[in-house]
């Protein structure tokens, strides 16, 4: 299980500024959905508390202890991008997977690539957009890590896909993990979540449990996302 503090996150890039003063705490074995526009420092977030990006300002804490490089043995990361060169067998970054990460289970590796159909003789550049998506999934959601970052998982795939993502994502974490999935899409994810943050220009614009936000909206998460960014977009 994992308690995560993040304490005054501040990131720039330039002169831009991606994160502005970021606090945010989330209980341990939570589900938290991480919504905002293209820009609004999801992303950047996901980056720090997966320790991908590591100038910030800022503190960040794990089950009471500051972050550090170890705390990474904790998490399992998916980025918004490919994570394999295009040439590597899936035999070997599985084998690589296995090495590297002792909580990695291959047997429910083995069980996710059966239900996805992902041939793991293969090579990663022979894989569809869908597959190779898939495949990664598999790797992530094969760790018995206490926290699981997903960033924009179900980003460019088919809507059949993208079902067969989410509900493997339900169906394979560990129940008392706590994890947090960023995306802009807010279609057939909203029950997915205990808690839900809108970021909106590098700063928290709301953190709500699911069920308090859409009483006190009177309306699903999707119309109140449409309607807090909707000037954003012209």
């Amino acid at each position: 299980m994992a308690e995560i503090e993040i304490r005054g996150i501040s990131k720039k890039y330039g002169r831009k500024k991606a994160l502005k003063n970021v606090s945010i705490e989330i209980s341990s074995g939570k589900s938290i959905g991480l919504f905002g526009p293209n820009g609004s420092g999801k992303t950047t977030l996901i980056k720090i508390l997966s320790g991908m990006q590591r100038k910030f300002k800022g503190s960040i804490y794990v089950n009471g202890k500051k972050w550090t490089h170890k705390s990474k043995a904790l998490m399992s990361y998916l980025p918004d991008c490919e994570m394999f060169e295009h040439s590597k067998p899936l035999k070997n970054i599985v084998r690589y997977y296995r090495f590297m990460f002792k909580d990695f289970d291959k047997e429910r590796f083995d069980a996710l690539s059966k239900r996805f159909r992902i041939d793991t003789a293969s090579h990663f550049k022979k894989l569809s957009k869908g597959n190779k998506e898939k495949f990664q999934l598999a790797l992530i959601l094969s760790r018995d890590a206490h926290l699981y970052l997903f960033d924009e998982p179900i980003g460019g795939v088919d809507p059949a896909v993208r079902q067969i993502i989410l509900d493997t994502i339900v169906e394979f974490r560990k129940s008392d993990a706590t994890l947090i999935f960023s995306t802009h899409q807010l279609y057939d994810v909203e029950n997915l979540f205990d808690e839900v943050i809108f970021l909106r220009n590098g700063e928290i614009y709301l953190h709500e449990p699911t069920k308090v936000l859409t009483k006190k909206y009177n309306d699903t998460v999707l119309n109140i996302f449409k309607k807090v960014y909707m000037h954003d977009a012209y």
